[in-house]
This record gives structure tokens, C-alpha cells and sequence, in this order.
């Protein structure tokens, strides 16, 4: 279309071409006989397509001749050919992170993002790389972390519903301060049995624990007096029908625990105990047969 004298306004509304530069660039491409440039990627087309073939020759030549001489021989100028040179060290760069990437996750079973491999490459191999970078390799690899599957909430009818007095305030001054608790389920082959944890939010401890195949009032309650608590001590949970039964509500009185529940469809209220049942799972059942 150049050629017959079209505008470039007609090719750019004919081709669908945003910028004018693109089209003057291409055309001059084309004036200086450079057909071969258009072969190469999108977003790359400033980049010789015999580059690393030329850089190796010039590298193989330079021991005998200056590479000024070389470079005009080859008609290449000085600054395309420490591009190369760059883009070279560069890629030969990239090779050796996606190497120790692959070593990490492969010796973690795919459990671990990208975010974790970047601290994982700082740590073991002293290397810091942006976790950009390291999500982009991994990306084309394959090998992002597995998902757990979600799970919708079952909403039971409450008998007793306490007010949100915790308010996501997850930090806490002292031991025994701050608990949470929480219940979650276990699968053993066609075998389902429940886990009851109360963990310390001073310093995510889990500071009991119950394991049963009946989920009842007991069960939680058997969790509940393996400690020894203060008088005060603020105790979360979520509005499941245990935490919610009369026979829960009379212990914590008795003990003088002031109870909390998070607001009903929102386990964000309890983060910190719903995350390590999560991980606790995605780590060892959910990924492993």
C-alpha cells in the first residue's frame, strides 16, 4: 500500500495500527532491505534475528583482531553488539534462576507460590530476585502451587450469638491473653473424624487439641479444659452450633472466659486459626493420596 501511495492514516485504519511510528518504522525496514526483522516477535523487532550467531563469530574472532575492525567487517555497530552481549549474560542469567527455582519446588512437592520460592531463593541460595520474575518462570513452567478446593459455608441455627468483641485485632500483649478456636475435618479413606484446635494468638501457638469421629458439645469441651485460664481471657470463635449451644455457654461462664464469635459467613473474623487448619490440610492431606 506504501508503494502505491497510500497515507499512512489509510494503512493505520485499514491494518488497525495505533501508532504512526510503527508503520514508518516497518516501511524504513523495509527501504534498507532488513525483510528479516520482521520475523522476529512481537515486542522485539529492535533486536537483529542473527544476532547470537554473529555475537559467537565476532566472540571467536576478537582474539586475533580488535573488534572495531570485526564489527565493520560484519557490519554491525559497537552498540548492537554489547546489546547482544547483554541479552546473552542475561539469558544465561535467567537460566541458572529457573534452575534453582525448579530444585525448590520440586523439593517442597509444589506446595509452595511464587511469593514463597522468592524468600526460599534469598534464604538458601543468597539471591534476590523480584517475585515478578520468579511468578513469570514458574508460570511458563507450570508449576504454580496447586489450589486447595474452597468450600461453602454450612450455616447452623444459633442459640446463644455473641457480639464480634475480638474485631480481627489478631496481636496480642501477653500468654493466655487472646485465644481462638476452631473446628475442622479430617479425612481418613472413607473415614471422616474432627479436629478441635484453641490457639494462643500472643504467639500462634496451638495450646490444645482434640481429635474424635463425633462433633458435639463434649468434643469442644474436651479442647476447652485442658487449660488452665485466667480470669478474663477473650475467647474467639464462629458461630458453628457448638459454640452456640447452651452447653457451651454455661462452662464459659463458670470459667469466666469472655467468649466472641465472628459475624455470621465471614471466617476473615477468625483468620488466624482458619489459615493453619487450612495449610495444615492443603500440606498433608489434600496434596497426598
Amino acid at each position: 500500500m506504501k508503494k502505491t501511495g497510500k497515507s499512512n492514516k489509510f494503512i493505520m485504519d485499514t491494518l488497525g495500527i495505533k501508532n504512526v511510528s510503527q508503520a514508518k518504522t516497518w516501511w524504513q525496514w523495509y527501504q534498507n532491505d532488513e525483510l528479516y526483522r520482521f520475523q522476529q516477535p512481537v515486542g522485539k523487532q529492535y533486536t537483529y534475528g542473527n544476532g547470537m550467531k554473529q555475537l559467537s563469530e565476532v566472540e571467536q574472532y576478537k582474539k586475533t583482531c580488535p573488534v572495531s575492525i570485526i564489527l565493520e567487517c560484519f557490519g554491525v555497530k559497537c552498540s548492537t553488539f554489547y546489546r547482544w552481549k547483554q541479552e546473552c549474560k542475561n539469558s544465561q542469567k535467567r537460566d541458572e534462576i529457573a534452575d534453582k527455582i525448579e530444585q525448590l519446588y520440586m523439593r517442597n512437592h509444589f506446595i509452595y507460590g511464587y511469593r514463597t520460592i522468592t524468600r526460599l531463593l534469598k534464604k538458601v541460595y543468597n539471591l534476590v530476585v523480584n517475585r515478578k520474575k520468579v511468578y513469570r518462570i514458574m508460570k511458563e513452567k507450570g508449576c504454580l502451587c496447586r489450589v486447595r478446593p474452597k468450600k461453602g459455608p454450612k450455616l447452623g441455627k444459633p442459640y446463644h450469638v455473641t457480639d464480634n468483641k475480638l474485631d480481627r485485632d489478631f496481636q496480642a500483649d501477653k500468654p493466655m491473653e487472646k485465644l481462638v478456636i476452631d473446628i475442622t475435618y479430617l479425612y481418613f479413606g472413607n473415614c471422616r473424624l474432627y479436629l478441635s484446635s484453641i490457639m494462643d494468638l500472643y504467639n500462634r501457638e496451638i495450646v490444645a487439641y482434640t481429635i474424635s469421629d463425633c462433633q458435639d458439645t463434649n468434643f469442644v469441651l474436651d479442647t476447652l479444659h485442658q487449660l488452665e485460664l485466667p480470669q478474663g481471657v477473650l475467647l474467639h470463635s464462629d458461630q458453628g452450633s457448638v459454640y452456640t449451644s447452651k452447653a457451651y455457654y454455661q462452662p464459659c461462664i463458670e470459667k469466666g472466659i469472655t467468649r466472641s464469635m465472628s459475624r455470621k459467613g465471614t471466617p476473615a473474623d477468625n483468620a488466624c486459626i482458619e489459615w493453619f487448619h487450612s495449610v495444615f490440610k492443603s500440606e498433608t492431606f489434600s496434596l497426598h493420596k
